[in-house]
């Protein structure tokens, strides 16, 4: 009989320790829309919307950081995953170090299933404005 205890079992829910397993459950998170909560304790220190651009292991040199504009998820950095499965079937994960926790959830979609933080194409509203075209030197000779 083997002395070696067989592999953790999770459906919807689960508290991961593995480093190998955090990156396969952060994995989805890659290249997508997220809000994100930062609690000390019990207490709410910052919060916002950022797009996740890397999420790396064995980079003990790459942070991981949270902001606006990217995130960047080292899951060295923290000790464990807390994940659960929300009614709409997206997860909501639970980064931990200490008493320090990030709860990271995909952001909200807004209409044609599109992120209303995802980038897109300036518009410009050319209907009070009117055309004209001026004639050089030339013109004004003939």
């Amino acid at each position: 009989m083997s002395s070696e205890p067989p592999a953790k079992f999770f459906v919807n829910q689960g508290l991961v320790t593995s480093r190998e397993d955090m990156l396969n459950l952060l994995r989805p998170l890659l290249k997508q829309t997220v809000t994100y909560h930062f609690f000390r304790g019990r207490e709410l220190v910052s919060h916002g919307t950022g797009w996740v651009e890397r999420i790396v292991t064995d980079q003990p040199e790459v942070s991981t950081f949270f902001t606006p504009i990217a995130v960047t998820l080292n899951v060295d950095s923290f000790e464990h995953l807390d994940f659960e499965t929300r009614p709409d079937q997206l997860l909501v994960y639970t980064l931990v170090q200490g008493d320090e926790r990030v709860v990271v959830e995909f952001a909200p979609m807004g209409e044609g299933g599109h992120s209303p933080f995802e980038p897109e194409q300036l518009a410009f509203d050319t209907s009070g404005f009117v055309q004209m075209e001026l004639l050089g030197l030339e013109a004004a000779e003939d």
